[in-house]
């Protein structure tokens, strides 16, 4: 049961803080009116940055460590913004109305937000 909490928990950090990166930064945006729809989406989206994530930030880190230790990991504000990007490009393919508006605006502090807003929830929600 554990396991499917702490699953449960990143899931709804996740979908919070992609909402208010759709709340405060101007080049994300959540096309839709419907309460329903919106909540659906973000936790669409989140489970498609989880996965994103998952699968494709450890081939990134392996490959790439020569280049994260020569930028003493400032490289990887890029790798995360090039994966908020994918997930929005996948969102796009499956017709959710989540939408990014460009790679400095919305990927790069898109990405940095909901890193630190996951992070932050993830230490006060995450407690057994």
């Amino acid at each position: 049961m554990g396991f499917l909490k702490g699953i449960l928990v990143r899931l709804v950090c996740t979908a919070l803080a992609f909402w208010l990166a759709t709340l405060l930064i101007p080049g994300i945006t959540l096309a839709t009116d419907s309460p329903g729809e919106a909540v659906t989406t973000l936790v669409l989206v989140a489970a498609i940055f989880g996965l994103v994530n998952a699968v494709l930030q450890p081939i990134i880190k392996t490959v790439g460590c020569g280049l994260y230790l020569v930028t003493l990991g400032l490289i990887a504000l890029v790798v995360n913004a090039l994966l908020f990007l994918l997930t929005g490009w996948i969102a796009e393919q499956l017709e959710l109305p989540f939408l990014l508006d460009g790679f400095w605006p919305a990927a790069v502090l898109g990405a940095l937000l909901v890193g630190v807003v996951t992070w932050l929830l993830g230490l006060v929600l995450d407690r057994d």
